[in-house]
C-alpha cells in the first residue's frame, strides 16, 4: 500500500493545471451554501471600518475583498500558492503575500483579527498555524477558524459499509487533518483566549453536480483504489451503486462545518 499524492490544495503551484484550483474556489464560492457561512465568518470577526485583518490562505481573495467591501476594514492576504495570490491580486485586492502560514511574515500584534477558511486541513502542523496567527493579533483581537469535519460525512448508496470505508478513506487519509474541525474550540480555549464560540453547518447534497460535483466524491474510491485502500472491484461497484442512487433518487451526502471564533486575551500572550 502506498500513501496517496498530497491533496491538491496542499501544493496548487505544483499542479499540471493549477488554474483549476481557482475555478474549484470560485464555483463554490458561488454555492448558496459556502456564501452563507463565509458572510458568517467574517461577521465573527466584528470587524469594523478602519480594522486591519489577516486573511490566512485567502485563494482566490474573494472574502478579503467582500471584508472590505462589507465592513470597511483593511484587509491583508496571504496564500503558499503564486496561482492564487496572482489572481487575488488581479482581481483588485491590493495588499497579496505568497507566505507560508507556519511562519506568518508580520510584526507581533500587527492585525485587529485573523481568519483561515478551509485552510487548517490542509496544513502540515495546525498548532503552529494557530500559533502564528495568534502572535500577530492585538490582545483583544479576533480569530476565526472555519472546515469541514470529515468524520461527519454520510452517503446514501446501497453498500452502507463501502460508503463508510470509502468516507473513511477521504477523512483519514486524503486529507491531512480532515477530522479536526471540531476540535477548534478546545484548541483555542487552550490558547487561553476568551468568549469561544462554535456554530455547526451542514450541508446536506442531492444533487451530485452540486457543490463542484460534490467536491469530486464520485472519484474517491478509485483513488482509494489506485493507492491500496480499495480493490479496484470495489471502486467499481461503489461507482455503480452511486450511479444507482442518482438515477433512483435516494442520493444523499451530507458533511458538516464548524464556525469557531474567539478573543484573544487583553493581557497575555499565547
Amino acid at each position: 500500500m502506498r500513501p496517496p499524492a498530497a491533496h491538491g490544495f496542499t501544493a496548487v503551484d505544483q499542479q499540471p493545471r493549477p488554474a483549476e484550483f481557482i475555478q474549484v474556489l470560485e464555483t463554490l464560492d458561488d454555492h448558496p451554501f459556502y456564501a452563507a457561512y463565509k458572510a458568517r465568518l467574517r461577521e465573527l470577526l466584528h470587524a469594523r471600518p478602519g480594522g486591519r485583518f489577516l486573511d490566512v490562505g485567502a485563494g482566490t481573495g474573494a472574502a478579503a475583498l467582500a471584508m472590505t467591501e462589507e465592513h470597511g476594514s483593511s484587509v491583508v492576504a496571504i496564500d503558499h500558492s503564486a496561482t492564487m495570490a496572482g489572481h487575488a491580486h488581479a482581481r483588485g485586492l491590493g495588499s497579496v503575500t505568497v507566505a507560508d502560514a507556519h511562519h506568518l511574515p508580520f510584526r507581533d500584534a500587527s492585525f485587529d483579527g485573523a481568519w483561515a477558511d478551509r485552510v487548517l486541513q490542509h496544513v502540515a502542523d495546525p498548532e503552529q498555524v494557530l500559533t502564528e496567527m495568534l502572535r500577530v493579533i492585538r490582545p483583544g483581537g479576533r480569530i476565526a477558524l472555519a472546515d469541514p469535519d470529515y468524520d461527519t460525512q454520510v452517503l446514501d448508496i446501497a453498500d452502507q459499509d463501502l460508503a463508510r470505508r470509502v468516507l473513511r478513506f477521504r477523512a483519514d487519509v486524503q486529507l491531512r487533518h480532515g477530522t479536526l474541525a471540531h476540535r477548534y474550540a478546545g484548541l483555542l480555549s487552550r490558547h487561553g483566549l476568551r468568549d469561544v464560540n462554535t456554530e455547526a453547518r451542514t450541508i446536506v447534497v442531492r444533487d451530485p453536480r452540486e457543490a463542484d460535483n460534490c467536491l469530486g466524491l464520485r472519484t474517491w474510491a478509485h483513488t482509494a483504489a489506485e493507492h491500496g485502500h480499495l480493490t479496484r472491484t470495489e471502486a467499481e461497484q461503489f461507482t455503480g451503486q452511486f450511479d444507482e442512487a442518482v438515477r433512483s433518487g435516494r442520493f444523499t451526502y451530507a458533511v458538516t462545518f464548524f464556525l469557531t471564533a474567539a478573543t484573544a486575551s487583553p493581557t497575555s500572550r499565547s
